[in-house]
C-alpha cells in the first residue's frame, strides 16, 4: 500500500470544514485513502453508492437517506446520486460543525449547477491524482517549495532509473502491481471502456460510446500540445459544438485536463489556448501504442511524454505543497514558451521549462530568460528540468535541474 502525500491535506480540512470532496479518476486510490482516514484520524460510517442497496436508497428519497445517517458520513462515488448533494447542504445549514461529511467522486461535481448552487461556501474541494513518483518511492518532498526557494542541493547521489518505463507505467496503483507489458495494456483497455460506458453514461447519458473512445485515442496523440478545437473537428467530422461538449465531459472524468495559457495581461488569458494533457502519462502512452523501448528510439513521441509526465508530477506537488500557486503555460505568437508558470497570488513566478536530453544548453533557457527580463523581481527561479544527473546554475535563478528531484 503507498502512503499518500495529500493526507494531511485532508486531515486538516476535515477539522475547520464541513464538507470535504476528494475528487479523481476511478481507481487513483480515493476509497483506500478514505478507508485508511477511517482507521486513523476520522471516525466515520462508510457508505459506497457503488453498492445497488446503498444507490437505490439514496437515490429514492435523498433527504431521508442523509438524515438517517450517523455523522460523520462517507459518501464513496456521490457523483452517482448528485440529488444528495441538497440534502447535504440542509444538514449543514442546521448544523455547521467540522467534518461531518466526506465526499468521494469519480467525475468532477464542480461543473454541475447543482453543486455551486448547493455547497458554495460549505465544501473545500481536494484532488487525488495517480500515484507521484516521490509517493511510489516513499518520500515527501515539495518541489514547488524548493523551486520558490531556490533550494537546490549542489550535489547529491541519485540513484540510475528507467524514464520511459517510468512513464509507460503510469501512476495506476494497480498498473504498478502488473509486471508485463500484456497485462498493463489489458487494464488499461479494460479502465478506459468503463469509464466511458459507466461514469459518462451515469453524469450525461451519452450513447455514441465508439465516438468517444475514438476521441480519446486522438486526444493522446496531441498530449503536451495546444488545443485545436477546429483541427480536431475536422479529423473526427463532428461538429464543434458536439466536440466541446465530448471533451467536457472527459475532463469532468478525470481523463484529460487542460493548462491555460498565461500573459501578464489577465484579461486575454482566457481567450488564448490552453495545452491539452492526458491525466496518466501510461494511459497516454498506451493509447499511442508506445512501450519504453519506443520511447528510447523515438525522440519526438518521447518528448510529448515526458513532459506530460512532468506536467502531471508538478500538478500532484501542487496539492500537498507549502506554496499555493496556479500552473499555467506560456507562448507568444514569434513560438517562444515556456513549458510550466507557476503564479502565487502575490504574483511572484516561478517557471518550468522540460527536456528529456541529457544535456543542457544556454538555448534552453531563451524563454526563461525573456520572462525574467520581462517581470523583473516579480521572477523567482526558473529550471530545465532534463534528463542528466547533475545541478548546473545557468545564471541568477536560473538552473538545470534533474527530473528525478521530482522523486528523489
Amino acid at each position: 500500500m503507498y502512503l499518500r502525500n495529500i493526507t494531511q491535506e485532508l486531515v486538516e480540512a476535515l477539522e475547520d470544514s464541513p464538507v470535504l470532496f476528494l475528487r479523481g479518476a476511478r481507481q487513483v486510490g480515493k476509497s483506500t485513502l478514505v478507508k485508511n482516514l477511517l482507521s486513523d484520524a476520522y471516525k466515520a460510517k462508510y457508505v459506497t453508492l457503488d453498492n445497488a442497496t446503498s444507490l437505490a436508497l439514496a437515490a429514492d428519497d435523498p433527504t431521508a437517506f442523509i438524515a438517517g445517517q450517523p455523522k460523520p458520513l462517507i459518501i464513496d462515488e456521490v457523483q452517482r446520486v448528485p440529488e444528495l448533494l441538497l440534502a447535504i447542504k440542509e444538514a449543514v445549514d442546521n448544523d455547521r460543525k467540522p467534518g461531518q461529511f466526506l465526499l468521494t467522486g469519480s467525475a468532477n461535481l464542480l461543473t454541475l449547477p447543482l453543486v455551486s448552487d448547493s455547497l458554495a461556501g460549505r465544501m473545500e474541494i481536494q484532488t487525488l491524482w495517480p500515484l507521484a513518483q516521490v509517493e511510489i518511492h516513499r518520500h515527501k518532498a515539495d518541489f514547488v517549495e524548493t523551486l520558490f526557494n531556490k533550494d537546490f542541493i549542489r550535489e547529491y547521489e541519485t540513484n540510475e532509473y528507467d524514464l520511459p518505463e517510468m512513464i509507460v507505467t503510469g501512476g495506476y496503483p494497480e498498473v504498478m502491481a502488473r509486471k508485463s507489458l500484456k497485462r498493463r495494456d489489458a487494464w488499461f483497455e479494460s479502465y478506459l471502456t468503463s469509464i466511458i460506458e459507466r461514469d459518462i453514461r451515469d453524469i450525461a447519458r451519452i450513447q455514441e460510446t465508439a465516438v468517444m473512445l475514438k476521441l480519446v485515442r486522438l486526444l493522446a496523440t496531441r498530449t503536451a500540445n495546444q488545443l485545436n478545437l477546429s483541427e480536431l473537428s475536422r479529423t473526427m467530422q463532428i461538429p464543434n459544438a458536439t466536440l466541446r461538449r465530448y471533451m467536457d465531459l472527459l475532463e469532468k472524468v478525470f481523463l484529460i485536463h487542460f493548462l491555460p495559457a498565461w500573459g501578464p495581461n489577465l484579461g486575454k488569458r482566457l481567450v488564448k489556448s490552453p495545452k491539452l494533457y492526458l491525466v496518466d502519462c501510461g494511459l497516454a502512452a498506451h493509447l499511442m501504442g508506445a512501450d519504453a523501448d519506443r520511447l528510447k528510439n523515438t525522440p519526438e513521441l518521447a518528448g510529448q511524454l515526458v513532459e506530460t509526465f512532468v506536467v502531471n508530477e508538478v500538478l500532484k506537488h501542487l496539492t500537498w505543497s507549502n506554496v499555493s500557486a496556479t500552473p499555467y503555460h506560456f507562448r507568444t505568437h514569434a513560438g517562444l514558451e515556456v513549458d510550466m508558470v507557476l503564479e502565487k497570488t502575490s504574483g511572484e513566478i516561478a517557471c518550468i521549462e522540460i527536456k528529456q536530453s541529457a544535456q543542457v544548453a544556454p538555448k534552453h533557457f531563451r524563454g526563461l530568460k525573456t520572462l525574467k527580463e520581462d517581470l523583473g523581481d516579480k521572477f523567482k527561479a526558473g529550471v530545465v528540468l532534463y534528463g542528466g544527473k547533475d545541478i548546473v546554475p545557468f545564471g541568477e535563478d536560473l538552473f538545470a535541474v534533474p527530473i528525478s528531484m521530482l522523486w528523489r
